[in-house]
């Protein structure tokens, strides 16, 4: 299980201008199909502004995407996330995708393993299982999906359950640049976090958690306290538009979802970063740093 590196950052700035500029690569690496959630929550604090909070991760340091960053969780989607029978354990309209189900089901397992939310009720029930209820599920399951020793398939069938994904709402679609060797496919959701669980981190491929303002995480980042690439720094400044958690869910709702693929144009001796239109974002092109130098992403 990994957390979806979505576009190019520090880490591999070097490796991304070779492949950028060598003639020989012409066929860019297939994205793998991914899924990020955004976990919410209307703010417990009286220092900040924001009526809103979202759940991050911070990137372990011995990780070579994107070490130390601060991402929201999700992970490459797993072949049991599409497994035909998990579609009768599912909330939501019978008329999804295959293919839509299956991001939103591997949203729900990647929320439970990554922070030890479980987006599911008890089949026939219409409450989320409540924090006593999930705790010896917790203990039974959480570090076997981690590990791959279990799929969400075994979980929801062993436990009879029926996962939430009802409550997965679409907010945003990434494709990682073509100049990037390792790329993904992925789509965002973001979900009203139960709130009598409790989010923390796994204590391997994050090493730290916090709830924070979606604009108190970009000021953070412009006054170098923390890191963002891009995407997330994107996806950051279209929530905190949405002002409440249920402000936020009502936007996402209404908006169509827009692919975004960034690609690069070079003029006048510089390279700018574009994104397209129509996808609600704002500031849509970023110059990118010369030859030799390091992104400045919210740093």
């Amino acid at each position: 299980m990994a957390l979806s590196p979505l576009v190019w950052e520090t880490p591999r700035l070097t490796e991304m201008r070779i492949q950028m500029n060598d003639p020989s690569n012409k066929e860019p690496a297939p994205p793998r199909p991914a899924t990020t959630v955004l976990l919410l929550r209307p703010s417990k604090r009286s220092d900040v502004s924001s009526p809103l909070e979202v759940f991050m991760v911070v990137r372990h340091h011995q990780i070579d995407s994107f070490s130390g960053a601060l991402v929201f969780p999700g992970g490459k989607l797993e072949d049991a996330d599409g497994n035909a029978r998990l579609r009768a354990r599912c909330g939501g309209p019978a008329n999804l995708s295959d293919s839509e189900l299956t991001f939103r089901i591997a949203g729900v397992r990647e929320a439970f393993e990554e922070c030890g939310v479980l987006l599911a009720r008890k089949r026939g029930y219409k409450a989320l299982i409540g924090a006593t209820d999930l705790k010896p599920i917790e203990d039974r399951w959480r570090a076997k999906l981690t590990r791959d020793e279990a799929s969400i398939l075994d979980l929801v069938e062993a436990e009879d359950l029926e996962l939430a994904t009802e409550l997965m709402t679409p907010f945003a679609h990434w494709i990682t640049p073509t100049f990037v060797p390792k790329r993904f496919d992925t789509w965002f959701f973001l979900a009203d976090a139960p709130e009598d669980q409790v989010a923390l981190h796994d204590g391997s491929e994050s090493t730290d958690s916090v709830w924070i303002g979606a604009q108190e995480a970009i000021d953070e980042a412009k006054a170098g306290k923390r890191t963002l690439v891009h995407a997330t720094q994107k996806n950051l400044e279209l929530l905190a538009e949405g002002g409440t958690v249920a402000g936020a869910l009502a936007q996402a709702a209404s908006r169509k979802v827009v692919t975004v693929q960034p690609w690069v144009e070079a003029r006048d001796g510089k390279r700018f970063l574009h994104i397209p239109e129509g996808a609600g974002y704002r500031n849509l092109i970023r110059e990118m740093p010369a030859a030799g130098g390091v992104p400045q992403t919210g740093r």
